[in-house]
C-alpha cells in the first residue's frame, strides 16, 4: 500500500462528501477510491469511515486520524513549494472560512476577484458561523471577527467592526425620537439569542459600561430575520455594522444613537503558521488585505 496516496484519498473523500464523488475528482473509480481507504483501515487497525451507498462519516477515530493526515499533507505541500523556491506560482486548491454573513457579502466577492486573477487556483470556502479549527479542518486562511487568545496562528488585522442599533425610517417616524439610551427600553425590538435577548451592554467613550432592559416583542435566531422583521418595521435591532451596511446604505435602516457604544471587535485573517510560505496563500493574502481593509474601513465608520 502507498500510504500517502491512501491518506490523500482519505481527505479527498472526507472534503468531497462521499466516495463516488471524491472518485470524479481523483479520476479513478469508486472502487479504487474505496479499496484505498479499506487498505489505510487495515494499515491503522481502525475503522475511519463509516460508508452508506451515498454517504460517510468519520468515526471517533477517523477525526483523529483526519486531523493527522491534513498536518501531514500540508507540511508536505509546504516542502515541496519551498523546494520550488519563490518563484513557484500560485496554483491548487484555497481552502478559506468566515462568518455566514461577512463570508457571503465581504469574503466572497474579494476571493472571485482573486479567482479571475489566477486562473490556476481553485477554491473552497466554508461559511460558518463557529470557530474553525484550521489546522485540524484542512483550511488555509480564515476571516475571523474576534478578540484573538494566543496561538501560533498568523493573524493580520484588516479592521475592526462595531455593533449599531437600526430601525427602518417608518418605525422611526411613527414612534417618540431616541435621543439616549434611556429612551430605548420604551421602543419594540427585535432580539438575537446570540446577541442576548433583553439585556443591551454598551461602553461609553470613557470606558464606563452601561446597560438598558430591553422588552422584546420578537427574539430570532438569524440576523437576516432579524434584519427583514426590521426593515419591514417591526422595530429596533442591534447587530454588527458589516451584517447591514447594505441596509443602511440604500436607506432600508437608519442608524440609531451612532456614538452610544464606543466597544469594537477587531477583524483578522489568520492563517496556520508557515502558510504564508505557499505561493497560493501569500498571493491571497496581498490581494486580499487592502480590499478588506477598504471595506472594513467603511464599515467601522457606520
Amino acid at each position: 500500500m502507498d500510504q500517502l496516496s491512501a491518506m490523500r484519498t482519505f481527505v479527498a473523500a472526507l472534503d468531497a462528501g462521499s466516495l463516488s464523488a471524491a472518485a470524479r475528482q481523483l479520476g479513478r473509480s469508486p472502487a479504487a477510491v474505496s479499496r484505498a481507504i479499506d487498505d489505510l483501515e487495515a494499515h491503522v487497525g481502525v475503522q475511519l469511515l463509516h460508508r452508506t451507498t451515498r454517504t460517510i462519516r468519520l468515526s471517533e477515530a477517523g477525526e483523529r486520524y483526519a486531523a493527522a493526515c491534513r498536518r501531514l499533507l500540508s507540511d508536505l505541500e509546504e516542502a515541496d513549494l519551498a523546494a520550488a523556491g519563490e518563484g513557484a506560482a500560485p496554483r491548487g486548491l484555497l481552502t478559506l472560512t468566515g462568518p455566514l454573513v461577512s463570508g457571503a457579502r465581504v469574503l466572497r466577492p474579494i476571493l472571485d476577484g482573486f479567482l479571475d486573477a489566477y486562473p490556476a487556483v481553485k477554491a473552497k470556502l466554508l461559511l460558518l458561523d463557529r470557530q474553525v479549527n484550521l489546522v485540524d479542518e484542512g483550511v488555509d486562511i480564515g476571516l475571523r471577527i474576534a478578540h484573538l487568545p494566543d496561538s501560533s496562528l498568523i493573524a493580520l488585522r484588516v479592521g475592526e467592526v462595531r455593533r449599531v442599533i437600526c430601525a427602518s425610517p417608518g418605525y422611526l417616524a411613527a414612534r417618540p425620537p431616541i435621543c439616549g439610551l434611556e429612551d430605548l427600553a420604551e421602543q419594540d425590538c427585535i432580539c438575537m439569542t446570540a446577541f442576548g435577548q433583553e439585556l443591551w451592554g454598551f461602553q461609553t467613550p470613557d470606558g464606563v459600561q452601561q446597560q438598558v432592559r430591553m422588552q422584546p416583542r420578537l427574539i430570532v435566531n438569524t440576523v437576516e430575520a432579524a434584519a427583514d422583521s426590521a426593515i419591514e418595521g417591526r422595530g429596533l435591532i442591534r447587530v454588527f455594522s458589516y451584517q447591514v451596511a447594505r441596509e443602511i446604505a440604500d436607506g432600508r435602516l437608519v442608524a440609531v444613537l451612532p456614538q452610544a457604544d464606543a466597544s469594537a471587535w477587531p477583524v483578522h485573517l489568520i492563517t496556520p503558521e508557515g502558510r504564508l510560505a505557499v505561493p497560493k496563500v501569500r498571493a491571497f493574502v496581498d490581494y486580499a488585505l487592502p480590499r478588506l481593509k477598504a471595506e472594513f474601513r467603511h464599515m467601522g465608520r457606520l
